[in-house]
């Protein structure tokens, strides 16, 4: 199903490579355990405790349990280990970066009035990195040699929309689109063909300017050795605004208003090599094909959340996050290499140098995507007040991402194909938390389950964490460290070439945050 929400979206000259597919759409759906380190050291389980900045992302009601005004700021070290294997060729990459992840403050305003039972009042405004893009993953191996199967090439790529065309709702791409116009004039599903063929990775089956059916230029079977690089950086930032108050301290209700920014920038780097024997009048060598894309846009959600102190040790909690209503703008650069010998008309027998580069990024119109909402149940038993322990559950449907297209008859069919991808997830958390004196020791767990109906696409996320803070007075000190694993499968092209990677990916976090009482 895949394939065909590309085709679709690359008839409206608007998609681009590994950009507006169902893993993006993932991308920014999802948010990390981010924030304080208090937060971290619990794995986010905070939905029926407040008490922290961070917690407001899981419940807005959660500032009026503050006591103080508070100020907060946050450093974090993101730590990222991918581990690839492709055709039982094992490969590793890491990415490490440092991060002022999380900024915020929240003041209250209490009511001294006993003949009036809302207590409380605070208002708050918080600043967080909701999920850090910064990665690098390399994957290396060499095919087996099938000479029955040539599903296993780059050339398959370029086929696959050179051959297909739902854009004219007609099969194949005429010859003469791609030989009379230049790169730049071309849809995106155009461009791919035009790349393929004057790379010479794609033949026409007739030198006719109405040929619309094309054969790889690549022998099948042999072996082909392949390298995929993909490194990427940038942020979805999220900063809220607060607002809370409580009810005989024993009911608190709260609203955020979010602005979401979204800034992300990938390089995908494949190459591909051959030296096998064949008798064909062409024969390529050595392919590399680049893709480099950035997204940037904004958007918009909100947050309400209850919490309701049953007696001293019980509490309990019940949120609900709005999707989020994003623009996005996307743009693309594209770079073919190949050399092998016998390209061109007449054919060169020396060997022959193709370099196409568009140099320049192009710029796609602004479209709409809508990520799911989310809605949070708690439950926290603190006791003696020394400790607690505090339990979150979350659901989200990720199958309810949608994009819109203005003016597209085609929206119904590309959002289709991700309900029948994605599906509903749940969400644990698990924190605890225990004082002696000025100490403060935590410790969390976190599962988060698969969101393709495949389990396999995106597999399971498991994370730990631990922490500890000391309280100087007006000042606080929190350290926290966080552990997260999942397993993927990583296609390294969006259609044509079935080959991919299975990766394990392992987070580590190490936080520190510094809370001053104002």
């Amino acid at each position: 199903m895949k394939k065909y929400l590309f085709l679709i979206l690359s008839g409206l000259s608007i998609s681009t490579v590994q950009s507006q597919e169902i893993s993006s759409g993932l991308r920014y759906a999802q948010d990390n355990v981010t924030g304080t380190a208090r937060f971290r050291a619990m794995s986010g389980a905070f939905g029926a405790l407040g008490g922290d900045l961070s917690s407001l992302n899981v419940n807005p009601a959660g500032s009026a349990v503050f006591v103080n005004n508070q100020l907060t700021f946050t450093l974090s070290n993101f730590d990222t280990q991918n581990k690839s294997n492709y055709f039982n060729t094992n490969t590793s990459d890491k990415n490490s970066s440092f991060d002022i992840n999380q900024a915020g403050a929240v003041f209250t305003f209490n009511n001294h009035n006993p003949n009036n039972k809302w207590t409380k009042i605070a208002l708050a405004i918080n600043y967080e990195n909701a999920n850090n893009f910064d990665n690098a993953v390399y994957s290396e191996g060499t095919t087996p040699n099938n000479p029955n199967n040539s599903t296993n090439t780059l050339a398959d790529y370029f086929l696959s929309y050179a051959n297909e065309n739902l854009d004219r709702n007609q099969f194949g791409i005429p010859l003469s689109v791609i030989k009379n116009n230049n790169y730049y004039e071309l849809n995106f599903a155009d461009k791919q063909a035009f790349l393929g063929y004057e790379g010479y990775l794609i033949n026409p089956v007739t030198e006719t300017d109405e040929n619309r059916e094309y054969t790889s230029n690549v022998p099948a079977g042999g072996n082909y050795t392949h390298q995929n690089t993909i490194t990427a950086e940038g942020y979805n930032g999220k900063l809220s605004f607060n607002a809370a108050t409580s009810y005989k301290d024993q009911l608190y209700i709260g609203l955020n208003l979010n602005s979401h920014f979204t800034d992300f920038r990938q390089n995908h780097y494949f190459t591909e090599r051959n030296s096998n024997a064949t008798n064909n009048t062409s024969r390529l060598i050595n392919t590399a094909f680049e893709n480099e894309i950035y997204t940037y846009g904004s958007g918009f959600s909100f947050q309400l959340g209850a919490i309701a102190k049953l007696n001293k040790e019980i509490r309990v909690g019940l949120s609900y996050q709005s999707p989020t209503w994003s623009k996005l703008n996307d743009e693309l650069r594209q770079y073919l290499y190949s050399t092998g010998y016998n390209f061109g008309n007449p054919p060169n027998p020396n060997l022959s140098v193709t370099d196409i580069d568009s140099n320049d990024f192009i710029v796609y119109r602004t479209y709409k995507l809508r990520t799911p909402g989310k809605i949070t149940g708690s439950f926290a038993y603190v006791f003696n007040k020394q400790g607690l322990i505090s339990l979150d559950y979350g659901y989200k449907d990720y199958g309810n991402i949608k994009y819109s297209i203005e003016a597209d008859s085609r929206n119904e069919l590309i959002n289709s194909d991700i309900s029948n991808e994605l599906k509903g997830v749940s969400e644990i958390r698990l924190g605890g938390e225990y004082k002696i004196e000025r100490l403060s020791l935590r410790a969390g767990y976190r599962f988060e389950g698969s969101p393709y109906k495949d389990k396999k696409t995106v597999g399971e996320l498991n994370g730990y964490s631990a922490g500890l803070g000391y309280n100087f007075g007006g000042t606080r000190a929190d350290l926290s460290y966080a552990y997260a694993k999942r397993n993927s499968q990583e296609s390294f092209f969006s259609q044509g070439f079935e080959n991919g990677a299975n990766i394990n990916t392992i987070n580590n976090t190490v936080s520190l945050s510094l809370l001053f009482e104002l």
